[in-house]
């Protein structure tokens, strides 16, 4: 494809990026994927783990990724391309750059789905399908909704509309205004369930299951599972955080803001576990009912509690959004790869990278009823029984965030001077030292290990 001149965009404000990857950050990942993750690998266990990767493999990560970002001010692949040629490293290292894209295009392709799996149930609290359900009932709703291929495409082509809709606006006319006002929103109403969960007669044990570690429950698939999390609940390896940094001014401290970013985003995956939680145990429902959780308990709170027609309406709605956001960011990696690689406009690139995952997303959705017995790599132990669905989140999440990750801090790490990256993350000497040596050994050793271990098990 030919390259053609491009005028990068900016961030209006340090305030706007911050949104705008807490957006990114903030979604499916943290209401609907971590709490039933919490579920299925035994409660505060998991939690405890989760949080360790955060700080010591996620933040390193996500300052790498914005930082190259920032000083390649181009798409992930042309950025890597244009500073391994600086630094007269190999020109391989481009190829990291685009697994990032290539993962954030697979990602979107189920992503999208899941997003209309909550505009489906946007309708349904409309309606006031909610009232009076019981446990089976709920569980009927969902499956019905699972089983139908003209429903679950139907919603996955409006939720794929709608993310190309925003992302065509570009930066600050789609990005930003979005994520100004959606996510404050999701963080209001989360609050408001947790002070309803906390009213139940589950929310002791709830709160406990979440919080409260049992190190009995901790197993080799356990770590893989957090840190697979840590990457996709934060956005890295899937090219997102670099594609924003290449929108990122200078005098944004990547530090402070990598910082305020996972501390918000691990803040909103808690409250929904000790949204959710109360609920499961306060109904006899199972915790590790896997990902229909989220669609199985708050739909029976809501049927029951006061107010529920309305609040059902409000959390599906911003539901919606903090998916919206996020299918923003991951729909931008591949549209300004497109953008900048090929004569595409704006216009013309959003739509093809669209209409290219709305394609591949139609596989997730016959992998829940027509293909539901199509097992592409079934005869692999490690995929046996794996759906299409099921296998696009296992080499996302487990494979290729890791891998992309791993390169990425090996790169910054190993590769680029020492002086050029203090200057980047403009941190002190002493937070600098740190973060260097946990950047050149912990993190890389942290990944590989138990990426390895995980493959092994």
């Amino acid at each position: 494809m030919s390259q053609k001149s491009h005028t990068h965009a900016q961030w209006s404000s340090r305030v706007a990026f911050l949104l705008a990857a807490v957006g990114s950050s903030v979604g499916l990942g943290n209401i609907w994927k971590f709490p039933y993750m919490t579920g299925e690998s035994g409660g505060g266990a998991f939690v405890l783990v989760y949080l360790i990767c955060i700080a010591l493999i996620g933040l390193p990560i996500l300052m790498s990724e914005w930082m190259l970002g920032r000083l390649g001010q181009k798409n992930p692949m042309s950025t890597m391309q244009q500073i391994s040629g600086r630094l007269k490293r190999s020109p391989a290292w481009a190829l990291v750059g685009l697994a990032g894209i290539l993962g954030a295009y697979l990602i979107l392709s189920f992503y999208s789905v899941i997003g209309g799996w909550a505009l489906a149930y946007v309708k349904y609290a409309v309606t006031n399908t909610f009232g009076g359900l019981d446990n089976d009932s709920v569980g009927g709703l969902f499956g019905g909704l699972l089983e139908s291929p003209t429903a679950l495409l139907g919603w996955h082509s409006v939720f794929m509309i709608m993310t190309v809709g925003v992302v065509i606006g570009g930066v600050a006319g789609g990005l930003e205004r979005a994520a100004k006002t959606l996510m404050p929103a999701l963080g209001i109403l989360l609050l408001v369930m947790v002070l309803y969960a906390a009213t139940t007669p589950g929310f002791a044990e709830g709160a406990s299951y979440l919080l409260m570690p049992d190190l009995s429950k901790l197993t080799g698939e356990t770590v893989l599972a957090a840190l697979g999390h840590a990457f996709f609940t934060l956005s890295l390896g899937m090219g997102i955080m670099m594609a924003y940094g290449s929108y990122l001014s200078d005098d944004v401290n990547i530090g402070r803001t990598a910082v305020t970013v996972a501390i918000m985003d691990t803040v909103i995956a808690l409250m929904a576990g000790l949204a959710i939680f109360p609920i499961v145990f306060s109904n006899g429902l199972d915790a590790g009912a896997g990902p229909g959780l989220i669609f199985q308990t708050l739909p029976l709170a809501f049927g029951q509690m006061s107010g529920g027609w309305f609040f059902g309406i409000l959390f599906f709605v911003l539901l919606v959004f903090a998916a919206w956001t996020s299918s923003i960011s991951l729909l931008e990696p591949i549209v300004e790869w497109l953008e900048e690689k090929s004569p595409l406009s704006r216009t013309g690139a959003t739509i093809a990278a669209g209409l290219a995952t709305w394609a591949l997303g139609i596989a997730t959705v016959l992998s829940f009823n027509l293909w539901s017995g199509v097992h592409p790599l079934g005869v692999f132990a490690m995929f046996e029984g794996k759906t299409i669905f099921d296998l696009l989140d296992y080499l996302t999440s487990k494979i290729m965030l890791p891998l992309t990750g791993l390169a990425t801090i090996i790169f910054v790490g190993w590769y680029m001077q020492r002086d050029e990256l203090r200057t980047q993350l403009n941190m002190s000497s002493g937070a600098f030292s740190v973060w260097y040596a946990i950047s050149r050994f912990i993190t890389p050793i942290g990944v590989a290990a138990v990426f390895i271990f995980g493959l092994l098990h």
